[in-house]
């Protein structure tokens, strides 16, 4: 009995369209990308530049914590991050002149005169085990505070947010409300030495 001959399909032109197929895909598909945090580092100082020991008077400094627990102390009482943003504001703008919050400065800005200008500094510390997402919402929340304050501070001398300034006018309500923010390196709280 003759062997019955099975019908091929010629596939030799599929592996080419496949391989067309995943170069277009990977073309035009957009990759989700993790977005930090938009930072400007200071630019790095001269090698024969001296080094200053910066003396910040301690009413000027407010602490804000976060433990590995994502627990947040601002200053010495604990406090939940909706909170943050106010309290920020009101440690910056010292409405009341009280002598436990930072000193303001009375300076001749540009475009804008006479400011009293904050002495406040953020110092933001938090422990190794912190989540990252309890690191951004604090993060999110103390430059909220601060760009809220230059918006109050751009709609009562120019009129409008600080978004439609020019880049003149926002160089001034950035130095009217200085935006001072210093991390500390996270610390091993939970780590036995």
């Amino acid at each position: 009995m003759a062997k019955k001959k099975v019908p091929a399909m010629n596939t030799s032109s599929t592996a080419d369209i496949a391989f067309l197929l995943l170069c277009y895909f990977l073309m035009t598909t957009t990759m989700g990308s993790q977005t930090g945090l938009s930072r400007r580092l200071p630019p790095m100082p001269d090698k024969d530049q001296k080094v200053e020991d910066q003396k910040v008077n301690r009413r000027n400094i407010i602490v804000v914590k976060i433990n590995s627990s994502d627990r947040l102390l601002a200053g010495s009482e604990p406090i939940d991050v909706s909170q943050l943003k106010d309290k920020i504001k009101e440690f910056l703008t010292n409405p009341a002149d009280n002598p436990n919050l930072p000193e303001k400065e009375l300076q001749e800005i540009n475009l804008i005169g006479n400011w009293p200008v904050s002495k406040g500094v953020i110092s933001l510390q938090n422990d190794r085990g912190t989540s990252y997402q309890a690191y951004i919402a604090v993060q999110n929340e103390l430059v909220k505070a601060v760009n809220e304050l230059r918006d109050e501070c751009s709609k009562q001398k120019f009129g409008k947010k600080f978004a439609l300034l020019d880049e003149d006018q926002q160089a001034a309500v950035k130095k009217a409300v200085p935006q001072n923010i210093s991390e500390a390196e996270p610390k091993d709280v939970g780590k036995k030495r």
